[in-house]
C-alpha cells in the first residue's frame, strides 16, 4: 500500500515552490533592494560632496 498523501497540503507546497522559483527569477531580472541602492546613493553623494569641498578653484575663479 502506498503512502497517504494529503492533497490540501501537496498542493500549497506545489504553489509555495513555484511563488519561492518566481521570486528568485525576480531578483535576478530586477537587480538590487531599494534600500541597497539608496544607500548606494547616499555614500555616492557625500564622496561628491566631501571632493566638492577639498576643491582649491571653484567655478567661480575659473570664469575671471
Amino acid at each position: 500500500m502506498g503512502e497517504i498523501v494529503n492533497l490540501r497540503r501537496a498542493r500549497k507546497e506545489k504553489a509555495r515552490t513555484a511563488k519561492a522559483a518566481q521570486a528568485a527569477d525576480n531578483r535576478i531580472l530586477h537587480g538590487t533592494a531599494k534600500p541597497v541602492r539608496e544607500v548606494a546613493k547616499a555614500r555616492a553623494e557625500k564622496a561628491d560632496a566631501a571632493l566638492d569641498a577639498h576643491r582649491l578653484e571653484t567655478d567661480k575663479n575659473l570664469k575671471k
